[in-house]
């Protein structure tokens, strides 16, 4: 089973990233648009939150430490991806702002598009070897055939078909989060999910910029003076970010062959599931506050 898995490793990337847009599209209309743009503010902040803070909170860290290659990469990837679908779930559980949330993530979504490639190579363009290129046009093109193709097929499903949307949207969402612990489970079978292979020091370093990011996504809104609702809808856009496309971008930026040992490769994959995992865990905390602060 591990072998198949490594044959189609990329194609399950693939799937579970389209049955993930393909599910949140399923989730939009247009009218979820109007309120933001009668109301700019709010989502002006959240898109300079996810497409300059974050990315310069990682160029920080890169600059001022001596992470690994693999972490390094891993953290430029975290930063570069946009907030998923899993944010506006949050978003609703924790009772803020959800057509903010959903604008925020579409938003970003079709910018990546261009910001993306962008930021990678400007944060990992040291850390690659000589004969390396950043595949600018290839990310761009996965991201549009994976990312918005799909997003907005899923708004066409549920214009076209709105009393099985949602009955859609749950499948797809599903089916992506079995995609993910498929590729989970093939790379911890294929012995890539170590963490011993990670130095302490190097670890607490990621540690602190998971932490750093999160908090940096709490207090940075709150200067704008929004509202609570609209400030809990950017943390989640900050904080949960589109695993689903950093797994994608990770396979296309290192491809590994089956019997091929690339531990860069296993620290930038070990680097992003442990962001996941907090990711999954801070933003349960923020809906346990935020609904006991709404009481």
């Amino acid at each position: 089973m591990i072998q198949l898995y490594l044959e189609y490793e990329y194609w399950v990337a693939v799937v579970q990233l389209v049955l993930a847009m393909l599910g949140m599209g399923a989730g939009l209309q247009l009218a979820d648009f109007k309120k933001v743009v009668l109301h700019p503010k709010a989502v002006t902040v959240g898109l300079a939150m996810q497409l300059v803070v974050v990315p310069l909170i990682a160029l920080g860290f890169i600059t001022m430490t001596t992470l690994p290659p693999g972490m390094v990469i891993g953290i430029a990837i975290v930063a570069a991806i946009p907030g998923g679908t899993v944010s506006n779930i949050f978003t609703f559980m924790a009772r803020g702002n959800v057509p903010l949330s959903i604008s925020i993530t579409a938003l970003t979504s079709v910018a990546c598009l261009v910001t993306t490639p962008m930021i990678l190579d400007f944060l990992i363009a040291d850390y690659m070897t000589d004969k390396f290129s950043m595949p600018a046009t290839k990310v761009a093109i996965e991201i549009g055939l994976c990312l918005l193709l799909p997003l907005a097929l899923g708004m066409g499903i549920l214009q076209r078909f709105p009393h099985y949307a949602q009955r859609f949207s749950v499948l797809c969402v599903r089916g992506s989060l079995l995609g993910i612990v498929m590729i989970a489970l093939g790379s911890l079978g294929a012995g890539r999910l170590d963490v011993t292979q990670a130095a302490v020091d190097d670890l607490a370093v990621l540690i602190s910029f998971i932490i750093s990011l999160t908090l940096m996504g709490v207090w940075l809104t709150k200067v704008f003076g929004l509202k609570s609702a609209d400030n809990s809808a950017i943390e989640m856009e900050v904080v949960v970010r589109n695993i689903n496309l950093g797994l994608l971008l990770k396979v296309s930026l290192f491809p590994v062959a089956i019997g091929e040992i690339n531990p860069m490769a296993d620290m930038v994959l070990l680097t992003m599931f442990l962001y996941a995992a907090w990711q999954m865990a801070t933003g349960i905390f923020f809906i346990v506050w935020r609904r006991r602060r709404s009481l």
